[in-house]
């Protein structure tokens, strides 16, 4: 569910914004100074939506328009056949997501809404707050793009600019441009498709590009940060478990979980899925050793079937099991650390038959999905942590590059690599949605500007081109309604 103080205080703001919008509007004194002082700065404001127009912008974006004819030409004709392409692509794409949704909701299926590629995004629900800043600023610089894209296009085709603004609409910012729509009218079919494609176009540059900023960024930061060493710890979270004096603290180098070997932040994510679907590791320990720390405990099963044989309730105790290939599996309550730390990991004692030494394969006695992890970060001791990988993962935070120089911020790549994701998804998304033949959107335009310029020897009566285009955006509209309506429910009501 949305948090009720996320309600309350959008309502309140937006109330509180119209009410006064109404007051001075209403007020005989005020109305006309008002008016005015909107009318000055470009400002309009409605029930959950407030705009900001310009015409500061219009001498850059005719120099944009102007620039390099040719090469404009080709640019918007590539990003024309693209954004024709994307109409179709985008119509699969949701009733795929439809299916998946649908196909989750009707099974129950606990799997995670990851698997779909459209989601929808709520501020406190399914998106951190912590990333609030970076998804508004990704969204409003994808939208700016997006409309760059339709200006510059305008222009270069001969219509009219009339200004460039900003909205935002309930906590989501955007953009637009206001064009002279008796231009648009005039020109050719092909030539409003080179202006409606535009946007959808630079959506789809504006993520490759930052696809490819991502993917440069080691060898762009190389002269201040070096990568391949391990993961850098940038923050653990106050309750994670892998917060103490025996555990993880920022600037920590984690170069490896349990035999899994970590270089990045990739590999980190790796060694702890592997970790969480194979059964738990052992570790080798002398058989003299063994039964010197070993000592007498009642053995006992769990309610998940687990055996546990410590009953000192120790935070340092822990049950293992052991077999010496003659009885049934043995259990000794063990101290964890003196036991298996500077151990070698094992599966069978066949992986401890090394120097001569009778040594045995001692495993960890846990209970299900629980499991004993020892995270290596020299200098320091190896960090033993006991619970359910994914607590790792989802409480503390790394990087895989690590500063050159102490004054280096550990937390700049980390900036740049989660703002190019969001560059990309956000980027992408908006793309997707607006060449979705849909009332409203992009897609609109474009369908009809696509009909007219190829079905207009096929059907020769307006009228019926037009009927068709509309059947169509009504099929568009209702799919894209039912995708966000679900996503919603699926985000907010489960």
């Amino acid at each position: 569910m949305i948090p009720i103080p996320v309600v309350v205080c959008v309502l309140g703001g937006w109330c509180a914004i119209y009410l006064a919008d109404t007051l001075l509007k209403s007020s005989s004194s005020l109305k006309a100074s008002y008016e005015d002082w909107l009318l000055t700065y470009g400002l309009s404001v409605s029930p959950f939506h407030m705009r900001w127009q310009t015409a500061l912008f219009n001498r850059q974006f005719y120099n944009w328009g102007r620039w390099k004819p040719r090469f404009l030409y080709l640019w918007f004709s590539i990003g024309m056949v693209f954004g024709i392409v994307a109409m179709f692509g985008s119509v699969i794409l949701l009733g795929k997501t439809l299916m998946q949704t649908l196909t989750q909701m009707l099974t129950e299926a606990p799997k995670a809404q990851n698997d779909r590629m459209l989601q929808v995004v709520v501020p406190g629900v399914n998106l951190p707050v912590s990333q609030l800043a970076y998804f508004f600023s990704a969204i409003l610089i994808s939208g700016v793009i997006h409309e760059v894209g339709h200006g510059v296009a305008a222009i270069r085709e001969q219509v009219r600019f009339n200004g460039f603004g900003i909205f935002i609409f309930i906590v989501y910012p955007g953009a637009f441009v206001d064009l002279f729509t008796t231009h648009l009218q005039l020109i050719s079919p092909v030539q409003q498709l080179r202006i409606f494609c535009a946007g959808v176009w630079h959506n789809f540059v504006l993520g490759v590009a930052s696809l490819i900023v991502l993917f440069l960024l080691p060898a762009i930061l190389f002269p201040f940060y070096y990568t391949g060493v391990g993961a850098l710890v940038t923050e653990v979270t106050e309750d994670s478990p892998a917060n103490g004096p025996r555990g993880l603290f920022v600037g920590d180098l984690v170069t490896s979980l349990q035999d899994c070997p970590v270089y990045s932040v990739e590999d980190w994510n790796y060694c702890l899925g592997d970790i969480t679907e194979k059964s738990q590791i052992g570790y080798c320990i002398n058989a003299a050793t063994l039964q010197q720390l070993s000592f007498p405990a009642r053995v006992y099963r769990r309610l998940d079937g687990t055996v546990e044989c410590c009953s000192n309730n120790s935070l340092t105790d822990i049950c293992f099991s052991y077999s010496n290939n003659l009885d049934s599996p043995l259990h000794a309550c063990l101290p964890a650390r003196k036991a298996i730390e500077a151990s070698q990991v094992c599966r069978t004692n066949t992986d401890c038959q090394k120097d001569f030494v009778p040594s045995l394969c001692v495993t960890p006695s846990l209970e299900n999905q629980t499991r004993l992890i020892r995270v290596k970060h020299p200098p320091h001791v190896d960090m033993l942590f006991v619970g359910h990988p994914m607590h790792l993962q989802y409480t503390v935070s790394l990087s895989s590059f690590v500063p050159r120089h102490n004054f280096l911020s550990i937390d700049l790549p980390v900036v740049i690599e989660t703002f190019c994701k969001y560059l990309i998804s956000l980027s992408g998304a908006l793309a997707v949605i607006n060449a979705v033949p849909c009332f409203a959107l992009d897609g609109q335009w474009i369908l009809n500007s696509f009909l007219e310029a190829t079905l207009s020897s096929l059907i020769v009566e307006k009228q019926n081109r037009e009927l068709v285009g509309f059947l169509i955006l009504l099929a568009g509209s209702a799919l894209l309604a039912a995708n966000v309506a679900l996503g919603l429910w699926m985000v907010t009501a489960r």
